[in-house]
């Protein structure tokens, strides 16, 4: 009864629009996580409906905001947190076209929606009142499918925005479709930085060297163990990494494959796996972590919809080494699937990204459960 009055009064709250700090609902679930000796997962907040890209905001002594995306939600989040505690959530846009990419810089937030970027100006000074969202002048194609996207400002200070392939398998305008652009803040000057990208929904910048590493979600359609998702390395602006052409770096495609080799094109630094639906990554740059997960890259793998054994929900890590190799890769936290003595499936969350704070820790933003889970090591802050 208590679960079922605080589930309630959140929907109330959520219709009014206003924040409300309610138990975390998903509490007992998160003791079925299972992550390396020595890490601790909580729930940072459950109140962050189809909860999808992160973005950090202004932090000082412990204290800032999250930026939060969704998918089917149409809003838009920012979480307050109190030294690794989360104190307040607001609603700062809504009836959004999928906004699930979010990207803060000097005090605004840049919201993806499918077809054009809005940006909610000075929104870091005003959680209580937002201001309207204003759109860029860049405009992107109005498919849905594979329409929504994860941005992110690069070192460059360009805003990166990806444009997925409108289908599950076909031949696309290349300048146009499955490939990552960059643009001005102001929205001007758009370039296309990668192309054969079917649909990327996470990307980070290799603290090393400044290279670009994005996930990549393979097609559909060629039974369960074919294609493995991406982990790619951008080493020259405007590569190709093979779609619709090629997949995994090694497998020609059956309908468009016979048009280019394998090898004209540039081969994935890492294989996933196959449906995991690997989406949010990013390089681990905090201290908290043992000093041998530094500029380690922690990916969101989403989970598969279409396989007959679930894949994916989970987070893994991949080693990266000195030379910008990915070395070696390993499972960092699952048990959002869970399977029972008789083989049953079951999936009670879905990991969409991560996002390092200041403090070292890791946040795991989960669609589906509508919360965001904090590890930390060894019992730090």
């Amino acid at each position: 009864m208590r679960s079922v009055f605080w589930r309630v009064l959140r929907n109330a709250a959520a219709l009014l629009g206003v924040g409300l700090c309610v138990p975390a609902l998903a509490a007992p679930q998160v003791d079925t996580l299972r992550l390396p000796p020595g890490f601790r997962v909580e729930v940072l907040t459950d109140q962050v409906p189809n909860a999808r890209g992160m973005s950090l905001g202004d932090f000082a002594d412990g204290r800032g905001v999250i930026y939060v995306g969704s998918r089917t939600a149409g809003k838009v989040y920012g979480v307050e947190i109190d030294k690794g505690r989360a104190t307040r959530v607001h609603t700062l846009a809504s009836g959004l076209e999928q906004p699930v990419g979010v990207a803060y810089r000097n005090g605004s937030l840049f919201v993806s929606a499918v077809s054009r970027i809005v940006v909610l100006d000075g929104v870091g000074r005003h959680l209580d009142k937002p201001p309207a969202p204003r759109a860029l002048s860049a405009r992107f194609p109005t498919e849905t499918h594979h329409g929504w996207k994860f941005i992110a400002f690069g070192p460059d200070g360009w805003l990166y925005v990806p444009v997925g392939a409108p289908c599950n398998i076909c031949e696309p305008d290349e300048r146009r479709y499955a490939n990552i652009q960059r643009i001005r803040p102001d929205g001007s000057g758009a370039e296309v930085v990668a192309r054969g990208v079917r649909n990327t929904v996470g990307f980070d910048w290799n603290p090393a060297d400044g290279s670009l590493w994005f996930t990549d979600n393979g097609r559909d359609l060629l039974g369960d163990e074919l294609p493995s998702d991406e982990l790619n390395r951008v080493t020259k602006s405007g590569e190709h990494f093979g779609y619709p052409y090629c997949h995994q770096g090694d497998t020609t495609d059956p309908e468009f494959g016979a048009k280019h080799t394998c090898r004209e094109f540039t081969p994935p630094v890492a294989k996933l796996g196959a449906h995991v639906a690997a989406l949010g990554m990013r390089f681990y740059t905090g201290r908290m972590f043992p000093a041998a997960y530094r500029n380690n890259i922690f990916i969101a793998e989403h989970g598969s919809w279409n396989r007959s054994r679930k894949s994916g929900y989970r987070v893994v890590r991949v080693e990266v080494d000195q030379a910008g190799k990915a070395v070696r890769q390993e499972v960092f936290a699952e048990g959002w699937l869970q399977v029972d003595a008789g083989g049953q499936e079951s999936v009670w969350g879905r990991p969409a990204d991560v996002l390092v704070l200041p403090d070292g820790s890791l946040l795991i933003s989960d669609d589906q459960a509508g919360a965001i889970y904090r590890v930390s090591y060894g019992g730090g802050s």
